[in-house]
């Protein structure tokens, strides 16, 4: 394999191209997960016949996939916190995550109410009220929240593939519709 195609992140190798179609077929199934879906690609990843070390960020997307899925088939979760920011609302969703395009990098937790997104971590609370969202997007583990005068771009990056979908779908459903929200701004 060429130096050129690996730092693209591109393989020559049979195995290689067996997990960049598979990739491919996770990333169009993040739109609309089926549990016969989600059944398919965990059997595909198993018939590519790598050892578990090998397909590690692959297993983490399955099991993100799947836990998109779940979430997809229920109705709005109501999480149980006693963090202060949150006050009388009702809590969606709660995860660790940082802000990687932030000059400190703050670490934090990302708290999704009714009203608003609150990010605490690094200070003062970051509050984003959901009338103020024009898009969503998620690539990898980011979920981003991008304003309405598209001023500013919130990027939250989740410790796992599970937390960012599932945090960028209920992002979508709690946000105005103002348009067509990307289900992905890129899958990977």
């Amino acid at each position: 394999m060429s130096w050129w195609r690996r730092w693209f992140g591109q393989s020559d190798s049979e195995a290689g191209v067996s997990r960049e179609a598979w990739r491919a077929a996770w990333a169009a199934t993040v739109a609309e997960p089926t549990r016969e879906s989600v059944e398919a690609l965990q059997a595909r990843l198993a018939g590519l016949g790598l050892p578990a070390e090998e397909i590690e960020l692959e297993q983490e997307m399955l099991d993100g996939l799947a836990a998109l899925y779940e979430l997809t088939s229920a109705h709005m979760p109501v999480v149980e916190t006693g963090h202060r920011v949150v006050g009388t609302e009702t809590c969606h969703f709660s995860a660790p995550a940082f802000m990687p395009n932030e000059p400190s990098q703050p670490g934090g937790r990302l708290l999704f109410t009714p009203s608003r997104a609150i990010f605490v971590g690094g200070g003062r609370p970051s509050t984003i009220p959901w009338h103020t969202v024009a898009d969503v997007q998620q690539s990898a583990r980011d979920v981003l929240l991008v304003r309405a005068d598209r001023e500013r771009v919130y990027c939250f990056r989740a410790n796992s593939y599970a937390d960012a979908l599932c945090a960028a779908h209920l992002a979508r459903r709690l946000a105005p519709r103002r348009g067509q929200h990307s289900p992905s701004r890129r899958a990977l």
